[in-house]
């Protein structure tokens, strides 16, 4: 059991016979960004919470490259979690680039999951065609070269931004934090499979409940990007959330736990 648990520093709290929720983090964090939220669903759900690899207290050791030159190797790692755990019934809830680490781990082990929660998805951050994610190309690679040149000042620069909320500054401050704790080097790869990243297609093909919780002014993920999502996938619940910025996790925690909950209440 211990490498899985280990590699991705594997936590799990709440009732055994709960039906379990696992959260998955977005770029640049790690698993304490969910502190606001996974806990309030502990008193009657298997909370499972975890780092990406290369990402806040996971084993480095384990960064491969190759494995995580896509979002399959993520997807992969959440699938094992899963089966060391013995789950089954999971709700997933992922957070940004986790929402489609997500739904890349469905369709690898479908009979795992019930429910999809996507906290802020993209499927794809470059405009294209008729579809808007919000980037030109031109923005993207700009700000791939802007990380590649200065990770902590990239850092200081795009948290903010990232987070909204101008006024809650302290916000912003603790996402710099989290940004500026990722090895560069990783931090630097892991950009490039996130904002390159195409999965509209994957988004055929889901079965299970899903609720897509799309906030406003969010700079990551516009409206265009979650009102795409919850047309590709047939009977999933789209919320507009007031919380505006990428993280409502931090910066709206109640609004997000009342509308997990409601999605998840029958």
């Amino acid at each position: 059991m211990g490498s899985v648990v280990t590699r991705n520093r594997v936590n799990a709290s709440g009732p055994p016979e709960g039906r379990p929720m696992v959260f998955a983090h977005g770029f640049g964090c790690d698993q304490t960004l969910w502190r606001l939220v996974a806990p309030r669903f502990a008193c009657d759900h298997r909370v499972v919470l975890f780092d990406h690899v290369g990402s806040g207290q996971s084993d480095l050791s384990a960064y491969d490259p190759e494995k995580y030159g896509s979002l399959d190797g993520y997807a992969t790692d959440v699938v094992e979690i899963c089966r060391e755990l013995a789950l089954s019934d999971v709700v997933f809830v992922g957070h940004s680039v986790s929402a489609m680490i997500g739904v890349l781990a469905y369709h690898r082990a479908p009979e795992l999951f019930g429910a999809m929660v996507m906290v802020g998805p993209s499927p794809r951050y470059v405009d294209d065609g008729d579809y808007v994610g919000g980037f030109s190309r031109g923005d993207i690679v700009g700000l791939l070269d802007a990380l590649d040149s200065n990770h902590l000042g990239w850092s200081a620069q795009m948290a903010p931004v990232i987070m909204g909320n101008p006024e809650r500054p302290e916000l912003a401050e603790e996402l710099t934090n989290s940004f500026c704790r990722t090895a560069p080097d990783i931090a630097r790869q892991f950009a490039r499979v996130t904002f390159l990243s195409d999965n509209r297609a994957d988004l055929d093909g889901i079965e299970v409940p899903t609720l897509v919780l799309q906030c406003s002014a969010d700079a990551i993920a516009p409206d265009t990007a979650g009102k795409y999502v919850h047309e590709r996938i047939p009977g999933s619940t789209l919320v507009r959330m007031r919380a505006t910025g990428h993280v409502p996790q931090l910066s709206a925690p109640e609004e997000t736990t009342a509308a997990i909950r409601a999605f998840l209440t029958p």
